[in-house]
Formats: C-alpha cells, structure tokens, sequence
C-alpha cells in the first residue's frame, strides 16, 4: 500500500497547485484502489495542495456501496457508518461513496475530484449540461471518452451518490464502456483514471472543453461534431493507440515529457 499512498499524495498535491485553480482550502478529494474491496481516499477537511501520508483512510469499498444500495438507509446511517471508519480523528470523505462507485461501476483505478473554476463557469450556467453533450474537437473525445456523464446539483452524500451511479450505469448499458468523467452540476469534476497521470490528462481536458464552449457562445454559437464523427474518432486506429499511450507521454506530475503526441 505504500506505493498506492505515495501516488496518491502526489497526484492530491499536482491537484492542489494554486496555479492550477482546481481547488481552494479543503475542496476536492482524492482516492486510489488498494485490493479488490480497498480504497485510499481523502480523509474530510484534509487540503489536496498539502497532502500527507495520515490525510488519507483506507475504507472498505463494498461498506460505501452498502450503504448507496440500501434504499432504506439514510443520513443519519452515513453519519454512523463514517463516523465507525474515524481512524485517529480522521474520517473519510462525505464523497468517498461517489469514489467507491466510481472506482467499482466505473473501472477506475485512480479517482480525482476537483472543482475547477472554467468548468464551474459553465456548470454553474444554463449551459451547464453541455459539458457533457456537446463534442467540440477530436482529443475531447480521445481523453474523456464519446459521451461524460452529467448530473444536475444534487445534495452532496447518499442523494447525490445513488444519482451518479444510476447515471454511470445507464450511461455503461448505452455505451457499452464507463465514463471517463463525471460532471455535477453547480459542483465539479470526477475523473476517472487507471492511473494518477490519466486523472490529470482527464481533468486538464475537461478544463480546456469548458474554456472552448465558453468562449463558442461568446461569439455566436457552438458548432458541434456530429456522432456519426465521434464515433469515428473513437473507432480509429491512430486514436486507439494514442488513448493507449498517452499516460506514458506524461511524467509523474501531469507536464508533457517533450514533443508532439499528434
């Protein structure tokens, strides 16, 4: 497990870097997988930008989705079962159930969950929703999959919980494969990586998206891909292979290792 918490310290301090205006104060978590049931994830009031190994809980992954598939449980039940995995004054996440979702249903092996200012812009508008509808240029497709899921603001916890992973399991069933990204509406951001590189590819995708989108409606409209073209650019071969490589293009802290990857 000490690999597993030194990459996730990692990636939770890249994350937390004031410049790259993901996350202020205790905003954002982290997780990463450490058995088939196991996860790291961010312990509450924990700050990404200063993480250390004791900011983080081992929580039991199947525990979470108990509680998320337990249509007669409540709050006051997460507030117990949270408060029973405190380990030395430190508990997980409220999120942590979103985290166990996204790293069983969605695949992931690595989670990150930042509230990015140019994607709230468009999260917190009428165009919110376009985020995850509209497909503006090829890498978006590359990086962050043909079709994100989107779900409006919902209470953080078990409501906002159990609405993700129903989304994310419809969103499996019609596309056959996970999302990479999850967008909430009035929130922020989850990506789903298969490592802490693919996590910072994914969240800096989902930054220049929103930033292009807002700038589209600014001077006179969205010109989308057609799915015909999306579908296209997901199938072909060239694009395959670069989604496959790609993690291995970046170093360990999210910057280009040097040269063109087009």
């Amino acid at each position: 497990m000490a690999s597993e918490l030194r990459t996730l310290v990692e990636l939770s301090r890249t994350l937390g870097e004031p410049g790259r205006d993901l996350v202020i104060l205790a905003e954002g978590n982290t997780s990463i997988r450490t058995g088939p049931d196991r996860m790291l994830v961010k312990a509450s009031g924990s700050q990404l930008g200063t993480a250390a190994g004791e900011d983080f809980v081992e929580v039991d992954t199947r525990i979470m989705l108990d509680l998320v598939n337990d249509e007669a449980a409540g709050e006051d039940d997460v507030e117990r079962v949270f408060g029973e995995l405190s380990r030395g004054g430190r508990r997980p996440s409220v999120e942590a159930m979103l985290h166990a979702i996204c790293l069983s249903a969605g695949g992931a092996s690595v989670v990150g969950h930042t509230h990015p200012v140019p994607v709230n812009i468009i999260l917190c508008s009428p165009h919110a929703e376009r985020m995850s509808s509209d497909v503006l240029f090829p890498e978006q497709v590359v990086i962050l999959g043909r079709k994100p899921v989107f779900v409006p603001y919902m209470d953080p916890g078990l409501t906002l919980a159990r609405a993700v992973q129903r989304e994310m399991l419809r969103q499996i069933e019609l596309d056959g494969a996970p999302p990479k990204v999850v967008y909430l509406g009035n929130h922020g951001i989850f990506a789903l990586g298969e490592s802490a590189a693919e996590v910072l590819q994914i969240t800096a995708m989902a930054v220049k998206v929103s930033r292009i989108l807002a700038g589209a409606i600014t001077v006179g409209g969205v010109r989308t891909l057609s799915e015909n073209e999306v579908a296209r650019i997901d199938r072909r071969p060239d694009e395959i292979h670069r989604r496959q490589v790609l993690a291995g293009t970046w170093r360990s802290a999210g910057r280009p290792a040097g040269g063109s990857h087009a």
